[in-house]
């Protein structure tokens, strides 16, 4: 069922428009007291390990693991901003770094992609520990949220189905906020020429970011990175071959949750229920992830659980209204009141 959040965004000035919604983190970076986060590192089955920030409560009402977007960390503003807007409702939170993003880059060879889940399952187990026999809740940010759904959804890459990762417990509620649904979707309109200027800065950042770590990278890997010119090309040429998928076709088939949220072509019905309540947060204007995702979604048996938010402005993970408190936008005390909702 599709609902219009309430209280309603309504963009401020000046931050009139998707474009500088979208942007307003980069050309005004918010306010942020200095980074208190103690650094946890999260051991993996290949020896390798993840780099998480906590930021601790002495009493929390539950823990929060945050998810950071593509080219992202656990250091950016939008990231940092959101967790403090939870810390001062009362939850714990742990900002997690996905493999070879920001200071965790040393820690692990390779890079991360929109499934990732026999990095990311070690990572909530880890968090379930922290929490302590509280509530654990996941938020993801764009692509982090994709993360943390295809967790919850399981998927075939590793065997796991809902109901078994349900029965572990690993999530008790998940906020998406921006999330590619479609990722075959979501690249060719990050294509579109009105996008090239994000599309340039992701791909700097990428490319960084997968070259960190020089001895992961092979020689025909550093040739096609020379080449590459969207975020197609260059999931074909690392993130596919990377995670053990044939094609960029058949990753961006595998990773996109929207396949396995409706009805497919064959007949077959999605999950019954997710594994915990779960939030799409989605705004019409967004032009790196178009909204037509989560209106099919409304528009058919979409599983239990599952509640979608479009709201008319926002942007890409912009949404900074009207009544926005200084260290919280619209979406982030959106967040807080969902997740205060769930404990209620």
């Amino acid at each position: 069922m599709l609902l219009t959040p309430e209280p309603e965004f309504r963009g401020r000035f000046p931050w009139w428009g998707a474009d500088l919604q979208t942007l307003r983190d980069t050309l005004r970076p918010p306010r942020l007291p200095p980074d208190q986060g103690i650094p946890l590192t999260i051991g993996l089955a290949d020896g390798s390990a993840l780099l998480a920030v906590h930021d601790p409560l002495a009493e929390p009402l539950g823990l929060v693991l945050l998810v950071h977007g593509l080219g992202g960390s656990s250091d950016r503003e939008g990231l940092r901003r959101l967790g403090l807007a939870l810390q001062a409702a009362g939850f714990a939170v742990l900002r997690l770094n996905l493999r070879g993003a920001g200071r965790g880059r040393p820690l692990a060879p390779g890079t991360y992609a929109a499934h990732c889940n026999r990095d990311l399952l070690p990572a909530l187990a880890f968090a379930r520990q922290l929490a302590a026999g509280r509530p654990l809740f996941g938020a993801g940010l764009s692509l982090g949220g994709t993360v943390l759904l295809n967790a919850c959804l399981g998927g075939n890459a590793d065997g796991l189905s809902a109901a078994e990762l349900s029965a572990v417990g690993l999530l008790d509620g998940l906020v998406c906020i921006s999330s590619p649904l479609d990722l075959a979707l979501c690249a060719t309109s990050i294509d579109r020429p009105r996008n090239h200027i994000y599309q340039r800065w992701l791909l700097r950042r990428l490319v960084q970011q997968t070259l960190g770590d020089p001895g992961s990278v092979t020689p025909a890997e550093r040739q096609a990175l020379a080449q590459v010119r969207n975020i197609r090309g260059f999931d074909a040429a690392i993130t596919a071959p990377r995670w053990g998928f044939s094609s960029v076709d058949h990753y961006y088939q595998e990773a996109s949750p929207i396949h396995r949220l409706l009805p497919g072509a064959d007949g077959n019905l999605p999950p019954a229920s997710l594994p915990c309540p779960t939030l799409l947060l989605q705004a019409e204007d967004d032009s790196w992830v178009p909204a037509s995702s989560v209106r099919s979604l409304a528009a058919g048996p979409a599983p239990g659980g599952l509640e979608l938010l479009l709201s008319r402005g926002g942007g890409h993970n912009g949404f900074h209204g009207c009544g926005d408190r200084p260290l919280a936008c619209w979406s982030d005390q959106l967040t807080v009141r969902w997740l205060q909702g769930l404990l209620a």
